[in-house]
């Protein structure tokens, strides 16, 4: 038991010994922890710098490794030289760039002026290489006529092939060194020279090869607005101009991609050199146009006013080309003036040219149309294919003003009016007056006539015209649209004076040949002869009246108005010729002297028939010349 007491005692204190020892070594183990984490804390920011270090160390080794290069690459700066002055050959272009790319950078590690000073000259000689190179380019692209497809405009594309070599070249010429990217580079300012030079050279070429593409059809636009008419020849004018300035945003877009200098101020610059041959193009053609338009302003009035229209429809695409060119100046805005002015001036000048009509002299014999009656259709029936540049500048002259200062100013429109509505309003007062012009002057004329009848039949023939091709079958839908109310009434009204004045003329003595008078109421043989006596005059007018009208045809170019004043000319005189024929019927006649009458009175229907053209004659022609014979064999 001792033993065993002994053993157990002996084990407790192991024990003990045990467990001081281990708690001595975690202590020891947890000293040792904290001060491997206040060493790592310390060596971290060592082993950062370290790692900085070590990556600039690589970077100097490289850039070292290029210095060594470079300076290498001098042992053969002779041979490159010769590469440079020789210029860039044909499939070559990369390798003559690599050359030119070592020396400038060369030129940046190199520290000595005088090596730097030769390596800018052979720099300074490689650019010109290179934009001589360009300029070849472009003037064989700018070269030879370009190309007519017919009478139509070709819009010609740069070719591919060329555009395909010029890529690579621009894209190099742009990053040489210049004084705002290199203000130190030894060769910067002569590079700027050089390359604006060229870029000045491209504007040139383009500008005159532009000009060439469009100086035929220049040409072909004035002559031909001679023979042409106003309306057409205004179309062709805006095609141009509509080709003119797709000409000038296609080479703005090509300008872009192929200047070497594509600073925004430079761009603008050489845009406006570009532009100079073709703006002095569209001043010579704007010119010549204006220049034939004042030789004869009453015959090219609508040669006028369809540029003015062309001229308006172009302006904001003309000022969105010309606000790229970096100036002041507007040669559209200045030729929309020149051309406003002429238009302004055609609106009095026609209405004095229709005044002036009323003073000519007419023959005795003259009841066609009058030329200014055909002239003052066809200007009305053009007015809806200009209208927006007869409204602006009726608008501009102002209302009534086209009067030149005869009778009252009407005023002017509406403020509170749409621009539309006024400029409608104000061709309509226009239309009005000359209506009124015209008409008064159509009238005078007829009354220039010697003998009144004649006078008449062409003052109804004028108006019936006027009356047809404005109102009732215009030649141009829309001209209707411009004829107000108060000038329709003007119109109708004149028609029917001329229609009255027409049967005054023509009818009024055969009228007047059937009266009763005096002779009448006597008895006998008296009143017989006096019966007679009217039958006779009466017949004779009539013969007088079918010859006239065999000389003056009466609205001979519409069958449908003519016949209907046939009608009201059968209903006029035949009435009367009837109530005398019966009034003679009732008194002594012998057998044969009535059946002389009846007859009579059926060649007389015939006969008015026939001095009006009327349909009912031209079908019963058989019965006409049988009723002669029959007066004749009983007369």
């Amino acid at each position: 038991m001792d033993d065993d007491s002994a053993e157990i005692e002996l084990l407790e204190q192991n024990l003990n010994k045990t467990h001081q020892i281990s708690q001595r070594m975690t202590t020891i183990l947890t000293n040792f922890d904290t001060r491997l984490v206040k060493l790592e804390k310390s060596i971290l920011p060592l082993y950062n710098s370290t790692q900085k270090l070590k990556q600039r160390a690589h970077n100097i080794d490289r850039a070292l490794l290029k210095i060594d290069e470079v300076a290498s690459s001098q042992d053969g700066i002779a041979i490159e030289e010769g590469l440079v002055l020789r210029g860039p050959q044909l499939g070559q272009l990369e390798a003559y760039i690599d050359i030119l790319e070592r020396l400038n950078a060369a030129i940046a590690f190199k520290s000595s002026d005088a090596d730097s000073r030769d390596m800018a000259r052979l720099i300074e000689t490689g650019a010109k290489k290179l934009t001589q190179l360009y300029t070849k380019l472009v003037a064989e692209g700018s070269s030879g006529s370009p190309p007519v497809s017919g009478l139509a405009f070709m819009l010609t594309e740069f070719p591919p092939s060329l555009m395909s070599s010029l890529t690579p070249l621009v894209a190099f010429l742009r990053t040489l060194p210049l004084p705002s990217t290199h203000p130190s580079h030894p060769a910067a300012s002569a590079i700027l020279n050089t390359l604006k030079d060229a870029q000045r050279g491209y504007a040139d070429m383009r500008g005159s090869w532009s000009r060439k593409a469009l100086e035929m059809h220049s040409r072909r636009v004035v002559d031909r607005a001679e023979t042409l008419d106003g309306v057409a020849a205004g179309k062709e004018f805006s095609i141009w101009i509509d080709n003119l300035l797709k000409v000038t945003e296609a080479e703005y877009t090509l300008l872009a991609e192929l200047a070497p200098l594509s600073s925004n101020t430079l761009i603008a610059s050489t845009y406006d050199t570009l532009l100079t041959p073709l703006l002095t193009l569209f001043t010579d053609t704007l010119s010549s146009l204006t220049s034939l338009i004042k030789r004869s302003l009453h015959k090219y009035t609508f040669h006028a006013l369809s540029a003015f229209s062309a001229l308006t429809m172009s302006q904001g695409r003309w000022e969105s080309v010309l606000a790229r060119r970096g100036r002041e100046g507007n040669e559209l805005r200045d030729g929309l003036n020149a051309i406003r002015g002429v238009c302004l001036r055609s609106f009095p000048e026609f209405l004095a040219d229709l005044k002036l009509a009323a003073t000519g002299k007419g023959g005795d014999l003259s009841v066609s149309l009058a030329d200014i009656t055909i002239s003052t259709v066809q200007y009305l029936n053009r007015i809806p294919d200009v209208q927006d540049a007869v409204g602006s500048a009726l608008s501009a002259l102002g209302d009534g003003n086209w009067k030149m200062g005869d009778g009252k100013q009407v005023g002017k429109t509406s403020k509170s009016s749409s621009v539309e509505v006024n400029e409608k309003v104000l061709i309509q007062h226009f239309v009005y007056d000359v209506m009124n012009t015209l008409i008064g002057s159509l009238t005078t004329l007829s009354r220039t006539q010697r003998r009144p009848p004649f006078g008449s039949v062409f003052l109804i023939n004028n108006v019936s015209h006027l009356v047809s091709h404005l109102v009732l079958r215009p030649t141009n839908p829309n001209t209707p649209s411009l004829l107000s109310k108060p000038t329709t009434d003007f119109l109708t009204s004149s028609w029917r004076t001329a229609k009255a004045g027409y049967f005054d003329a023509s009818f009024s003595p055969l009228m007047q040949t059937l009266a009763d008078d005096a002779r009448d109421k006597t008895s006998g043989s008296g009143w017989k002869a006096a019966a007679k006596e009217k039958f006779t005059r009466f017949y004779d007018l009539l013969e007088e009246v079918g010859e006239r009208h065999r000389i003056a045809k009466v609205l001979d170019e519409d069958p449908e108005e003519r016949s209907a004043v046939g009608e009201e000319v059968v209903k006029l005189v035949v009435p009367s010729l009837q109530r005398f024929t019966q009034k003679q019927k009732e008194k002594e006649f012998s057998k044969s002297e009535l059946l002389a009458l009846v007859i009579y009175n059926e060649l007389t229907l015939h006969q008015i028939l026939k001095s009006v053209s009327h349909p009912v004659f031209l079908r019963e022609s058989a019965s006409f010349d049988n009723a002669s014979r029959r007066y004749q064999a009983v007369s």
